[in-house]
């Protein structure tokens, strides 16, 4: 039998150690709860995701080997081509594409969000935690906190196979500060996969309608090709394309260019998407029945 503490009762651990005053009343789940009382909780939920993938290593593989698929199938397989259209060749499409799949990654990891969130409520685990004198908040701010850890990771292990087949980092303030972004940003998509995840019946679900968002808004977007070699309906919608924003910030930050327009865009989308649907989430997560 495992040493470990089981997830579940390291939070009620975390809960019975909180002052009585600081805890809604019983039946009162939703009360008004303290800062102090909701970053202790949310710390104890961080807690137990962390001991959850710990006691599952398997559960952060795809945050693992997902980038250094992408950037060696990119890379090798369309370097040549794409890299002499940018001027250059395999080497000038490294430096274009790496920022670009930093801003893919935070998308790719956000749709698990979903999933994961919608395979809890499957077992029980988040009616368990409904049931607890915790702020609702305190259980999506917890996934969102182990989610972006598993982000930085991803970047992590991209930037480290990017500097391995030659990508050269021009700029270590410039390039802080487009990891910094790309987590502003993810964050910010987690909010919308959240809501999929309490909505709908079945992480399948969850999956087929992240794909068919994801698809389009990589694809049509700046991250792997330059938009000047596509037809202009579809550089119309890559110019509106939040993923181009932020590929291009991340570009400019990384290797050199401006970047004032395409950052404040991309700040724009992350508050507004956070401002518009963690509230709806919190919501969704509270009355779900």
């Amino acid at each position: 039998m495992s040493s470990h503490p089981s997830p579940t009762a390291t939070v009620n651990e975390a809960l019975h150690a909180a002052p009585l005053s600081t805890l809604p009343r019983t039946g009162d789940a939703d009360g008004r709860i303290g800062l102090r009382a909701q970053a202790r909780h949310t710390g104890a939920l961080v807690r137990r995701n962390l001991l959850w993938i710990r006691n599952d290593p398997q559960s952060v593989a795809d945050a693992v080997l997902m980038p250094i698929v992408f950037a060696l199938l990119f890379v090798y397989v369309f370097g040549g081509s794409i890299g002499q259209a940018l001027g250059g060749g395999q080497e000038r499409y490294v430096q274009y594409v790496i920022p670009g799949l930093m801003a893919m990654l935070g998308m790719n990891i956000a749709m698990g969000v979903g999933t994961g969130f919608n395979e809890d409520f499957q077992k029980g685990i988040m009616d368990r935690f409904r049931s607890l004198p915790i702020g609702r908040s305190s259980v999506l701010l917890a996934k969102i906190s182990v989610e972006l850890l598993r982000m930085l990771l991803a970047t992590t292990i991209l930037l480290t196979v990017a500097v391995l087949i030659g990508f050269d980092i021009t700029s270590w303030p410039g390039l802080f500060a487009a990891v910094g972004l790309s987590v502003v940003f993810g964050s910010s998509l987690m909010w919308i996969f959240l809501v999929l995840g309490v909505t709908l019946k079945n992480a399948q679900s969850v999956q087929a309608m992240g794909f068919l968002v994801l698809f389009p808004l990589q694809f049509g977007s700046s991250i792997f090709a330059p938009p000047q070699s596509m037809p202009g309906w579809l550089r119309s919608f890559t110019d509106y394309n939040p993923l181009s924003s932020l590929a291009d910030a991340a570009r400019g930050l990384m290797t050199g260019g401006p970047v004032a327009h395409d950052v404040m865009i991309t700040l724009g989308w992350s508050v507004a998407l956070t401002a518009v649907m963690a509230p709806i989430a919190i919501h969704k997560f509270r009355t779900k029945s």
